[in-house]
Formats: C-alpha cells, structure tokens, sequence
C-alpha cells in the first residue's frame, strides 16, 4: 500500500422511528407504538458522540445528515441539542452542511423555521408521488397537498437548498404518470431531486406480496424521459439518482460517492474511518434494534477493517455512481493501493461498453448507469468472502428514500 490520505469527514445521525413502516422499506426503521419518547435517544446519541469524537480529534467535519426513520418526529428543540452537541465535540466548518429529512405528513406549520434556526440548512422531503392513490399503495401517510405546503414553508423559512425524494416505476405507474410527478415536483422550485426506481428488497411486505410493477422496459423509458425533462429544468444528473442545479450538489452524499469518512451515531448507525498509522480503511456498526443501543456501553460498536483486496470494491460500490467518474489520484488517496491492477479491470468493463474514459479518468457510461450491479461485479475480489448479491446490496446512508 501507498500512503493513505485522509480524506474529507462527515457525520451521520440515525433517528430509527416512524409513524409507519412502509411496504417497499428495508431501512432500520421500526413504527411507532405510542408516543415518541425523545429523552434517552438524545442522551444516548450525545454519549455515543462523545466516544467517537475521539477518534476524529482535529479533523474538520464538512456534514451532517440526520437520517431515519424520519427525524422530523423530532422536535427542533431536540435536533439542535445534537448539533449542539456536536459543535462542542468535533470541528465543525463554519460552512457545514446539514441535512434534515422530512416527511411532508410530520411537520407542523412554521416548524422549518425552528429547524433552520437550530442549525438545519438544507431538507430532505420525502415526496415519492404525487398521486393520491399511488401514495395510498406505497403506504405513505401524507398527501400531495401536504407535501406543496411542505415545500411553500421550506421556501418562507429561507431553506431553499432542499431536496424531494421521488419515485418511479411505482404500482400500476405508466410513462405519463411518471411525467406528471416530474412536473409537480419541478413546480415546487427544488435545487435537488433524487429519483429512484422502485425497488422490492428483501424482507419487506413488497417482497413477500409483490404489487403490479412496470416492466424492465417500461421502467427504462421513464428513466430516460424523466431525466431529459428534468435537464431541460436545469436540473443536472450527478449521481445515479440524483439531478441538482448548479451548487446544490449534496456535500453529505458526494463525500459518500468519494470514499470520504463519515461517523454514524445512532441505531444502527454505519460509518467508516481511514487510519493512516497503521494504514487501514475501517467500518464501523452500531447496535441495530433501538433498545439494544439505547442499553448499549457508549463505547461499543463493531469494528471490522476492509481487508486489502476488498478495497477496489469497496471504492468503486460508491465512486460509480457518480456520472463524472474519478481518476487515478482519487484511488490512489483514498485506497492506499497502486492504481495499474485497477485499471486492468476498468479497461476490461470499457471494452464490454460500461466504462468511458475521460480526459482525468473514467466515468460509468449510460449502459453502466443503467446496469450498475453489473459493471460492479467486475470489482469483487477473485474469491469473495459473501455472494455477489450480498456485496452489491451494501446499504449506505440516504441511497434510497427512507422518511
């Protein structure tokens, strides 16, 4: 291994609560039975932070991103004791990004302007449709009107910087209706829009009783016809599910995408840590079911070092999502590894059509942005340590729509 350089830091808040679990969702996330009671979480998150602080000492920290479940069950009062908490304990920027995400059927009126003036300044708003009855099918608990007055408010509190959360190849969805949730969307006035397909994952309700969904090729055409529609509004894709205007790129994702590092507090929590001496890239887990982390010792939480011919995987999984690509140098930095065993196998995916080169590196071609896990197996070690599936399903914070 060459030098490994430390790459940016971020910081990542699990809030593991909803009111209710939605069918298509496999994130750790448990509905609510009664009332929220915010006290021990809080407590236990400033606790957790405090342990981990100390292995960041001096590091900056560029992002936070409170994620779920759905964090906006919480009140501002309770989200500015975190980012109290974590201004006191890390080293935050004087720029730093922080993310909320929100669902349209949680927030009260005037509450965006409490968020902001806790520290909040950008929101992630989980629209997914803006159809009545295909929200009904998804199992969502608030309405198109809700979400507009979400997006009005975000708009008066000043958080202009604000993403929606959409959907598509959803239950009995067909091309047209995919282009008028692109166009209630865009009417809103977002400076970010992540579009997902719907997916049926494992273990949910989807999984087991499947809804009517598009086909492969159906799905494929609103991709495409929502993408150029969204371009033409100005809206640039970056990231395989993720369109921005100008600036408004996610700080919190891109560092994700980079390979940066990020501390994850709370439920279930991951992150991932780069120790220079000795040289070795880490993942950490906290504990995943709410009262076996709120019992947990502050300190405990499972370590695991990325074994050296994992890496390469490890660093493309994230990086090959974004529509730019990476260079050699960003391998190098983040990895640790030399670049020519690498290279060998991204030529080999160029020669297939997943791969382009750039005039500073390689990008993922339409094909491969369309065929991801695919282009991605070319990148498993020679004899993986977990099946191909297992590998590719690796959960990363925010990589699909959670709140």
């Amino acid at each position: 291994m060459s030098a490994l350089a430390l790459p940016p830091l971020a910081l990542y808040v699990h809030f593991p609560w909803c009111v209710r679990k939605c069918p298509y969702c496999d994130f750790n996330s448990y509905a609510l039975s009664g009332q929220l009671t915010a006290e021990p979480y809080l407590e236990r998150l400033v606790r957790d932070l405090r342990a981990q602080a100390a292995h960041v000492e001096g590091r900056e920290v560029i992002s936070v991103f409170l994620g779920g479940g759905t964090p906006s069950l919480f009140p501002a009062e309770a989200i500015g004791r975190v980012l109290e908490a974590a201004a006191r304990q890390l080293r935050l920027a004087h720029d730093v990004e922080v993310t909320l995400e929100a669902n349209p059927g949680t927030i009260e009126r005037g509450a965006f302007r409490e968020y902001r003036a806790a520290g909040v300044t950008r929101v992630s708003l989980g629209a997914q449709s803006f159809d009545p009855a295909t929200l009904k099918a998804l199992g969502r608990i608030h309405s198109p009107a809700e979400t507009r007055r979400a997006a009005e408010e975000l708009h008066a509190a000043g958080l202009t910087n604000f993403n929606l959360d959409l959907m598509y190849a959803l239950p009995g969805q067909v091309l047209p209706g995919a282009l008028r949730d692109i166009g209630e969307a865009l009417a809103l006035s977002p400076a970010h829009l992540s579009h997902y397909q719907l997916t049926l994952e494992p273990g949910t309700l989807f999984a087991a009783q499947p809804p009517p969904l598009p086909d492969e090729d159906l799905a494929a055409d609103m991709l495409a016809e929502c993408g150029a529609r969204l371009a033409a509004a100005g809206l640039r894709q970056y990231e395989v599910s993720a369109y921005a205007r100008e600036g408004a790129q996610c700080r919190h994702n891109l560092n994700y995408w980079t390979f940066g590092d990020y501390l994850g507090i709370g439920a279930g929590a991951h992150g991932k840590l780069t120790v220079p001496a000795p040289a070795l890239i880490e993942r950490t887990t906290q504990p995943r079911e709410p009262r076996r982390y709120l019992a947990a010792a502050d300190a405990v939480l499972a370590r695991r070092a990325i074994a050296l011919d994992e890496l390469p995987f490890e660093f493309m999984l994230n990086t090959l999502r974004l529509t730019d690509g990476f260079d050699a140098e960003l391998f190098a930095a983040r990895t640790g590894l030399e670049w020519h065993p690498v290279e060998r196998r991204l030529l080999a995916a160029r020669e297939r059509g997943l791969i382009e080169t750039t005039p500073a590196g390689f990008r993922p071609s339409p094909l491969g942005l369309r065929f991801l896990n695919e282009l991605l197996l070319g990148f498993l070690p020679e004899t993986p340590k977990k099946s191909a599936t297992s590998r590719l399903s690796m959960a990363m914070p925010e990589l699909r729509p959670s709140n």
